[in-house]
């Protein structure tokens, strides 16, 4: 690791427990061992690392696997683990100069991992092609103007709302356009928790939904971050999305905490008790199978006439190749590269619950194998992608609490014990605080 040593690094990673796991050992998918270079027969063995559950696990377990096959040369061997286990392994590794080549980006550990230079630059690996991609495609991937992580799928924040409930209460949501702002959600769900046969709620309690809140912020003319790395907000701009909450809970349109069992509701047990839901646009692949028998639909957020312009963004899960890779690996690791988020066939495999393919071209060849829910999430994305966008920018070292930070304002909000002034000062005084001590 250049830059940083060992204590430098925790310091960087704010403390994250540093907890290793070991590889995954997966048959048909490892060379050598230890990530070595060359091994018998000449192959290159990768180590590559990501995250999620047991069925994203034997999914890319299963996609890699036939790259293997398809590319007897290349050997890999999986890392995987769940989302904080991933990066608890990832600060011990890093710290120890032993980071996987090929590795999945927690967006929390973006801008740290750049600042501690692990990226090595990718656009000059002639296994990996960009021809596909627009120019304002590149310029949004690259990270201080290089393009040194590779942006595997999209995601937008939406509402998404149960249409079979809705038919069935006899609810139509405004249209989207100039009806359809977040003062007219609001008396939606209001009057529809007032009274339906199913006695649900508009939506569970979910103020700190990072997306929706960015959402808002962009459109209210504030950032999440700003382009030198610090909080894009003010007190003003978070009050206000939490007063917009503050309005909901009270008239009794949200879940109360006890209703949704604290902070972070269990979709599967809320999802039979609310009309609609904040969310992540890819979230509708997993969630939408717990109720097979209910469809469900995307929106886009809704948004007020003096909404300011370029408000639409995208949000990236990335991945990325270790600076310090060996050179005689680097060919090889751009082909597996190539293969996640170029080619067609790893997404028949893996699905689309990462998101929309950042590929145009993979993103219109996968309409053709798509469900009916993939296919609802493929549409708004594309929406969203040809809309006028402003810069986003990545969350900034000493950042990477902050979400959990928003969980407990939210909370001591919800039960009395912090008003939106107060809660909000504090949240971004925290925010603020972590990134300086970053610094």
């Amino acid at each position: 690791m250049t830059g940083l040593d060992r204590r430098g690094f925790l310091k960087l990673a704010l403390g994250t427990t540093a907890v290793g796991l070991s590889a995954a050992a997966v048959a048909g998918c490892g060379g050598t061992g230890g990530g070595a270079g060359a091994g018998e027969g000449g192959k290159t063995t990768l180590r590559y690392a990501w995250w999620g559950n047991n069925i994203r696990q034997q999914n890319y377990t299963k996609a890699l696997q036939q790259f293997t096959a398809a590319n007897t040369d290349i050997g890999i061997e999986p890392e995987f683990a769940d989302y904080t286990a991933f990066q608890e392994r990832m600060t011990t590794q890093i710290a120890a100069r032993e980071v996987p080549e090929i590795f999945w980006i927690a967006s929390p550990q973006v801008m740290t991992y750049a600042k501690s230079k692990l990226y090595r630059k990718l656009d000059d690996i002639p296994t990996l092609k960009w021809d596909d991609y627009s120019e304002q495609d590149l310029e949004t991937f690259k990270l201080g103007g290089e393009l040194n992580t590779l942006p595997f799928g999209i995601f937008v924040p939406v509402i998404r709302y149960n249409e079979t409930v809705a038919k069935a209460d006899s609810v139509t949501l405004p249209a989207e356009g100039a009806g359809w702002t977040w003062d007219s959600l609001a008396e939606l769900l209001v009057a529809y928790s007032k009274n339906n046969p199913g006695r649900r709620k508009g939506v569970p309690y979910t103020p700190d939904h990072d997306l929706t809140f960015e959402a808002w912020l962009r459109q209210h003319g504030e950032q999440l971050w700003t382009e030198d790395g610090q909080v894009g907000f003010t007190v003003d701009g978070l009050g206000s999305w939490l007063e917009w909450w503050e309005k909901l809970r009270k008239a009794g349109a949200a879940l109360s905490l006890s209703e949704q069992e604290g902070m972070g509701p269990d979709w599967a047990q809320v999802g039979k008790k609310v009309l609609v839901n904040f969310g992540n646009s890819n979230h509708i692949i997993d969630d939408a199978k717990m109720f097979p028998k209910e469809v469900f639909r995307l929106r886009a957020m809704p948004a007020d006439a003096d909404a300011t312009s370029g408000h639409k963004y995208l949000y990236f899960p990335r991945m990325a190749i270790y600076q310090r890779i060996e050179d005689g690996k680097v060919e090889a690791a751009g082909k597996v590269l190539d293969y996640n988020v170029n080619n067609p066939e790893m997404l028949k495999t893996v699905r689309l619950t990462m998101g929309a393919p950042t590929n145009p071209k993979v993103a219109e060849a996968s309409k053709a194998f798509a469900t009916a829910d993939e296919k609802e999430m493929l549409a708004v994305v594309e929406k969203d992608r040809a809309a006028e966008r402003k810069p986003r920018y990545e969350a900034p070292p000493g950042s990477s609490t902050w979400r959990t930070t928003m969980a407990r304002v939210c909370e001591e909000i919800a039960l009395g014990r912090s008003s939106v002034p107060d809660g909000a000062k504090k949240l971004v005084d925290e925010i603020a605080a972590g990134i300086k001590r970053a610094q």
